[in-house]
């Protein structure tokens, strides 16, 4: 069986969050996180609340900047240190290389749903045209109708919104994908689509860290789990 390329790698991670409006005090999260994904492969983040799941997840699209260790990614065919390089790189990667589905839909006000996620396929260098087309097949896959399309999507329902964020994730072909509870909000038919979105994702070689609840949605996806609590830091 031929081995698949490992996509990412975390070394040895810790994040300790100080509060400078509280005097400076630290609040420790996780310590000494290490593990890989390869091409194709989907890893689950499990653990109790407050383990550090998100953080963790939010750590590796360098949302959050680690206290120590190494977050290695394949970019470009050459491993990146997204935890250490300068601004300019760590954009590039994520346009090119990273995906993200969070949970929570952060948007300018008045653009449509359409441009939206288009406007993420021109980034990574669809011409326009083939921008709309990849993102319309997207919408009508995740069954939002088509007159929401080019409404700003600010004021959608949860279910919505979260499907919007899906398409904005997986409209282009990223090498890795992380996912913040992608099936949360959706009811039974819109989270089957979610679901056939993210195995054609890992069919096609995306490495996938995924934090989901969901355990019927997370059986079907995932992999293998990674379970943060053990890796909890004393206070």
């Amino acid at each position: 069986m031929t081995q698949k390329p490992l996509m990412l790698q975390v070394r040895n991670l810790r994040k300790t969050f100080t509060l400078h409006g509280r005097g400076g005090v630290q609040l420790p999260v996780f310590n000494d996180i290490s593990f890989e994904v390869s091409a194709g492969e989907c890893v689950a983040l499990i653990g109790s609340s407050g383990s550090g799941k998100s953080t963790l997840l939010r750590s590796l699209y360098a949302n959050y900047l680690p206290s120590a260790g190494e977050i290695l990614v394949k970019h470009h065919g050459e491993w990146v240190d997204i935890a250490s390089v300068e601004a300019r790189t760590k954009l590039e990667i994520r346009r090119e290389t990273i995906g993200y589905v969070s949970q929570f839909l952060r948007v300018i006000p008045r653009i449509s749903s359409i441009d939206l996620i288009s406007e993420v396929a021109i980034a990574g260098g669809m011409s326009s045209e083939i921008a709309i087309e990849v993102s319309s097949a997207l919408l009508r896959r995740l069954n939002l109708p088509e007159h929401l399309w080019n409404v700003p999507p600010a004021t959608f329902s949860g279910g919505e919104q979260q499907r919007v964020n899906i398409a904005m994730g997986l409209v282009r072909p990223y090498p890795i994908l992380l996912l913040d509870e992608p099936t949360a909000s959706l009811d039974a038919s819109n989270r089957e689509s979610a679901i056939e979105l993210i195995l054609e994702a890992k069919s096609r070689g995306a490495a996938i860290i995924a934090i989901c609840h969901d355990e019927t949605a997370r059986d079907r996806f995932a992999d293998r789990l990674f379970d943060v609590s053990q890796f909890k830091a004393a206070a």
